[in-house]
C-alpha cells in the first residue's frame, strides 16, 4: 500500500522557510505542521519569529501557540501531535508540509523513533544538579560521552537540557540513547517524506540573524520577557529558548542591553551552524539556495512532488 506524502521543509533560523512553506502551500493545497519546539508555547511570540496571521495568509498552521510555558512538551508529545495532524490534513485531501528547524523533533518524525516517557529520577536529577554546580557542566559532558559516544557527537558542551537526558535515559533503563534509537526505528514511518533544506552564504545568514535579532528588539522583546515572567511562575522548559535566557539575564542586572542584544545575535549564529550540520547528515535531503528566486525554489520542490506522486 502506498504511504501518503508529506513534505518537510527544514532549515537553520531565518533561512525564510516561514515564507517558502506559505507560497508552498497555497500552491499545492498544502497546509502546515510547524517543528519548532519553542513556537509551541503561548505567549512566547516575538522570541520565537512566530508567523503572523498576515504572514499565513489564511494557510491553517498546526502546532504553533497551543502549549502553556508551564507544560512539560516532549519529542514524544510532539511526535504523537504532529503525526494527528499530517492524518487530519490528508484526510482533508490536502498536503502536509512540516516546516521548522527543530532537529530532535524532525528526527522522531522522518525516522519513526518511538520515544519511551522515561519518568524523570528528581533524586538523581539533584544528584546531577550537584555536580554541575561543583565541578561545572563539562563534567557532566565527559560522563555522558563515556557512556553514549554516538548522542554527544550531536550535542552541543553548552546543552545542558540535552546532557542531562542522556545520563537520566541511562540511569533509568540500563540503555544508552542511541541503543533505545535504534530499537524504536525498526518500524517503518507511516508518511513517505520528501526532505528539503534551505542553506545559503554564511555571511548572509548572519547578516539575516543579525537584522531578525534587531527587529526583535524593536518589537518588544524584552517587553514580552516581563509579561511572561509576571503571567507564569514556573517554566520547566521555555525559559530555556534562546533570546529568552538572555533577556532575562539583562532583566536581573547580570548583562547591559548592549550585551544582551549582541550576546542573543551571536548564540543564534551558533544555533544556526549546528542546525546546518544536524540535518546535512540526512541522506535523501534535497539542499535548496534561501536566496534563489522564492518562485525558483517552489519549481524545484514541485519537480519533485509530482515526480514521486506515481
Amino acid at each position: 500500500m502506498q504511504k501518503p506524502k508529506a513534505i518537510v521543509i527544514c532549515g537553520p533560523t531565518a533561512s525564510g522557510k516561514t515564507s517558502l512553506s506559505i507560497e508552498l502551500a497555497k500552491k499545492i493545497n498544502g497546509e502546515i505542521v510547524s517543528c519548532d519546539s519553542m513556537q509551541i508555547y503561548k505567549d512566547m511570540t516575538i522570541g520565537t519569529a512566530k508567523p503572523t496571521i498576515d504572514e499565513m495568509q489564511g494557510i491553517k498552521h498546526y502546532l504553533i501557540d497551543f502549549i502553556s510555558p508551564e507544560e512539560r512538551y516532549s519529542v514524544a508529545d510532539y511526535k504523537r501531535d504532529a503525526t494527528k495532524a499530517m492524518k487530519e490534513i490528508i484526510s482533508k485531501g490536502k498536503v502536509p508540509i512540516v516546516v521548522g528547524g527543530t532537529g530532535l523533533y524532525l528526527e522522531a518524525l522522518i525516522y519513526n523513533i518511538e520515544y519511551n516517557e522515561i519518568e524523570t529520577d528528581l533524586k538523581y536529577r539533584e544528584e546531577l544538579e550537584k555536580i554541575e554546580e561543583a565541578e561545572g557542566l563539562e563534567k557532566l559532558y565527559k560522563m555522558a560521552n563515556e557512556i553514549d559516544k554516538k548522542a554527544m557527537e550531536k550535542i552541543s558542551h553548552k546543552d545542558k537540557k540535552r546532557i542531562f537526558r542522556v545520563l537520566e535515559i541511562y540511569h533509568s533503563t540500563g540503555k544508552t540513547k542511541t541503543e533505545l534509537e535504534i530499537e524504536s526505528r525498526r518500524n517503518e514511518p507511516e508518511f513517505d517524506y520528501l526532505l528539503f533544506g534551505i542553506t545559503m552564504d554564511r555571511e548572509k545568514l548572519y547578516d539575516r540573524i543579525n537584522k531578525r535579532v534587531d527587529l526583535m528588539m524593536e518589537q518588544g522583546l524584552i517587553e514580552e520577557v516581563e509579561n511572561l515572567l509576571k503571567k507564569y511562575k514556573d517554566f520547566p522548559t521555555a525559559m530555556q529558548g534562546l533570546g529568552y535566557k538572555e533577556v532575562v539575564e539583562y532583566l536581573k542586572g547580570i548583562t547591559t542591553k548592549e550585551e544582551m542584544i549582541e550576546k542573543i545575535k551571536m548564540e543564534t549564529r551558533r544555533y544556526a551552524k549546528r542546525q546546518l550540520t544536524w540535518f546535512r547528515k540526512y541522506k535523501n535531503l534535497i539542499w535548496i539556495d534561501g536566496l534563489n528566486d522564492l518562485q525558483n525554489n517552489i519549481d524545484i520542490i514541485l519537480e519533485e512532488y509530482s515526480g514521486r506522486k506515481s
